[in-house]
């Protein structure tokens, strides 16, 4: 809808530990207990997807910034590109309801589509609808490893909150309800921002 490139730092990262490089690796440790993979990591590769995706146009970055550190490195990387930030959405859902949505969610092994038990489930139990492939649950998407992350976001993550808040930039969005009207709301949040600017 809004016809920008995103980057999920999430995808990146799995598809780095999907294709079993040096960085996949690394972040693998990290990821399968629920930990923040490591700022420069991280911060690398946001900046080069910026330069490689042209993104002067507008962008989405989904998971970054998760701390104080990737802000401020994204301000740094932003104002040398000659960019800035318009909006950090934060999408306001409660801690069981994340878990709901993320311990309900399954993977193909060969093709890598996502289902969810209860909002996208299969045709056939545990079988990929588009390849026929095994579906199985990540090991990030395990209740234990998903309530792990959610301590670890709001250990770090809640001062980006405050931080962009006091920029002006915070957009807070209710993360309840059907994906159109989240995405309505989102939208509808933009135009407001971009209209008082």
């Amino acid at each position: 809808m809004l016809n920008v490139p995103s980057m999920s730092t999430g995808d990146v990262l799995r598809a780095e530990v999907a294709s079993g490089s040096e960085l996949g690796r690394l972040a693998k440790s990290y990821m399968d207990r629920g930990e923040l993979v490591p700022d420069e990591i991280v911060i690398k590769m946001v900046e080069k997807w910026l330069r490689e995706s042209n993104a002067r146009g507008g962008f989405i970055l989904d998971g970054f910034p998760r701390n104080m550190r990737q802000a401020r490195e994204l301000d740094e990387i932003l104002r040398r590109e000659g960019m800035e930030l318009t909006a950090a959405i934060y999408l306001d859902v409660p801690e069981d309801e994340i878990v709901r949505r993320l311990s309900g969610r399954l993977s193909c092994k060969i093709c890598g589509v996502v289902y969810h038990v209860q909002f996208n489930p299969p045709k056939e139990d545990l079988r990929c609808d588009a390849c026929g492939g095994e579906l199985y649950q990540r090991e990030d998407d395990k209740e234990e490893v998903v309530r792990q992350r959610f301590r670890v976001y709001v250990e770090s993550t809640r001062p980006v909150l405050d931080y962009y808040r006091s920029s002006g930039k915070l957009l807070v969005v209710n993360g309840l309800g059907a994906i159109e009207e989240v995405n309505k709301r989102i939208i509808d949040g933009l135009r407001e921002i971009t209209r008082s600017r």
